[in-house]
């Protein structure tokens, strides 16, 4: 988002305004090509109607024209061959675009085919390392082009990652560092232990059915690690992550989506990414990415805040988003020629931005006395910049907070019992069960109510009120535990009482009951002794002839717990540079939003 962008969108606009078309005659004549004189006149003309350098107005002008017929040649070529043409810009987190060339490819072909074009065109070995972006989304590589409606001389954007040439070990790519979190944020969600739960910024846990709580939670991890790029200004490997978690989020239900604020967030942080990568390409994306955000701010804070303000007073921390959406909708329609629409959300920005204007000294002051920089600044910020009240405001929040998670921990216990993750006919919601149970009714015949009216509290409450007989004939049969199970696994070296309940929990199944017993063991010491021990007891020489049986179920419980390992890893790779800051999207320094706000307010 250049000055020679901002330029040649006012230039564009004009050129529409008057009708002109710079590739007919006079500016162009076929047998000769461009007509100078003419271009050099209407660079003099624009000049003096836009108050534009005339130099400026005329290599717009030329580079419009330039466009102009490639995009006629391509239309040409494509509809004698086939073949498609795109302008790629490919863009680097340091300079934002680097350059921009022409790529062809057919429509039919799979996106790994155009990848491969891309990385001949710029000479890159593997082409893995290439992700092509088109109208805000990554082109997936096993997918042919048409059917992700990619079309001829539409414009891509490419980010290549790059070889650190003085690091050896490959995992300090970029592409192989998004592999791998993608792959750790999945075996931590797919864990048994429930490593991720999701939390409302009040803290309280938001439950979901078990199809949707998984994605969601794969695109909260990614995100996250989305917004740690962000803090380390590597925009490109932001964008591509915050991508990738978008594509997650979409394949929900939306009434899911609306559950949460996350996919408010993600579509501003995106459209910060274009920005900040200076990427003017991805404009229509920016402007829909946008008015998504702010629908979603309408729905949870209601108009101009109201709702917010009333729960949380004039000092509420998510004014700082709302600055930025404000800021980024000014920059989108100036680079649309929207100039008095554009100045006006920019000055919207401005008053918001000084009004959320914090004393650095006093966040020393705080700083010096114990509190985290965050906590420092969104006190003050909620404060009006009230030193001892923006102390009173910060323990409010911890008490707020730990009262909410206090009163939730029924429910997120419940929720580990229920743990119907991988079956969603049969998922009911905690906080319903709770519900029910505290007006007297048996948890038993709750989750049959529950799961009847497909956790419709209302038909539930008088499926308990009218129809009990009904209910209690539905319940499963209170059996006894399986003995040859019970005592497979005391071979194993599980106690009686462990294994009784693990069985009775289940109804005797088998799989569930070992998830519930490797549950138990909490981190990876505690499993890898117990590991060790089931292999030792499982390949006993003493063993009794029907050992085969036994050395399965052993296996079996050793690949779970194996997993389970695996996933303590991913979890551990995840936390070393996670944010823990439950509030970090609200904690805008607004240092670059600032310098943002001055730059385009100075184009006016």
């Amino acid at each position: 988002m250049s000055k020679v962008d901002a330029v040649i969108t006012r230039v564009r606009a004009r050129l529409q305004e008057l009708g002109i078309k710079l590739w007919l005659e006079p500016y162009y004549l076929k047998t000769s090509g461009s007509v100078e004189t003419e271009i050099a006149n209407l660079a003099e003309d624009f000049s003096r109607n836009l108050g534009i350098s005339k130099s400026d107005c005329k290599l717009a002008l030329s580079e419009l024209q330039e466009g102009a017929l490639r995009k006629l040649k391509a239309r040409e070529e494509f509809s004698a061959t086939g073949i498609a043409t795109f302008t790629v810009r490919r863009i680097n987190n340091r300079q934002g675009t680097q350059s921009i060339v022409e790529v062809r490819c057919p429509l039919s072909s799979l996106g790994s085919e155009l990848q491969k074009n891309v990385a001949k065109t710029f000479n890159i070995e593997d082409a893995a390392r290439i992700k092509c972006i088109s109208a805000g989304k990554i082109v997936n590589p096993e997918q042919t082009l048409i059917d992700q409606n990619i079309r001829n001389n539409q414009q891509l954007m490419v980010i290549i990652s790059e070889v650190d040439k003085q690091e050896q070990m490959q995992e300090n790519v970029m592409h192989d560092r998004i592999q791998k979190i993608k792959k750790d944020v999945e075996t931590i969600v797919d864990s048994n232990k429930q490593l991720f739960e999701m939390e409302d910024q009040d803290g309280n846990p938001v439950f979901l059915p078990p199809a949707e709580n998984r994605a969601i939670l794969i695109a909260m991890g990614i995100c996250e690690k989305g917004r740690v790029a962000m803090k380390h200004e590597r925009y490109d490997e932001a964008l591509i992550l915050l991508l990738e978690a978008d594509e997650k989020f979409t394949a929900c239900n939306s009434k899911f989506l609306e559950a949460v604020d996350n996919y408010a967030l993600i579509n501003l942080d995106i459209v910060w990414c274009y920005l900040c990568l200076k990427n003017v390409t991805q404009l229509p994306d920016a402007q829909r990415r946008l008015e998504i955000c702010e629908n979603s701010f309408r729905r949870s804070y209601g108009e101009n805040l109201q709702r917010l303000i009333t729960l949380k007073g004039d000092g509420c921390a998510e004014k700082a988003l709302i600055m930025r959406l404000h800021l980024l909708q000014g920059v989108v329609l100036f680079h649309q020629n929207r100039r008095n629409e554009a100045l006006e959300k920019l000055d919207i920005a401005e008053n918001e931005l000084l009004a959320l204007k914090v004393d650095d000294k006093s966040i020393e002051t705080l700083v010096e006395m114990g509190y985290e920089p965050h906590e420092a600044r969104l006190g003050l910020r909620a404060r009006g910049g009230n030193i001892e009240q923006a102390i009173n405001y910060i323990h409010d929040q911890h008490e707020k907070l730990q009262e909410t998670r206090k009163h939730s921990q029924k429910e997120r216990k419940l929720n580990q019992k229920l743990d119907v993750r991988k079956h969603d006919k049969n998922w009911v919601n905690p906080r319903s069960v709770c519900t029910l149970m505290e007006m007297g009714y048996s948890s038993k015949l709750v989750v049959q109510a529950l799961r009847d009216s497909r956790n419709d509290l209302n038909k539930a409450l008088n499926l308990l009120q009218n129809h009990t007989e009904e209910l209690s004939r539905e319940l499963p049969l209170d059996g006894t535990v399986n003995i040859d199970l019970m005592q497979q696994l005391q071979q194993l070296g599980f106690s009686e009482s462990r294994v009784r309940v693990a069985l009775e929990t289940t109804r005797n199944n088998l799989e569930s009951a070992i998830d519930f017993l490797v549950k138990m063991y909490t981190d990876e010491e505690d499993l890898s002794k117990f590991i060790e021990r089931i292999t030792t007891v499982a390949t006993d020489q003493g063993a009794p002839s029907t050992s085969t049986g036994l050395n399965n179920l052993a296996q079996q419980i050793v690949e779970k717990a194996t997993k389970e390992i695996e996933s303590l890893n991913a979890y551990n790779r995840f936390k070393q540079d996670f944010i823990a800051n439950d509030l970090d999207y609200l904690d805008l320094p607004l240092i670059q939003e600032e310098q943002i706000l001055a730059e385009f307010l100075d184009d006016f």
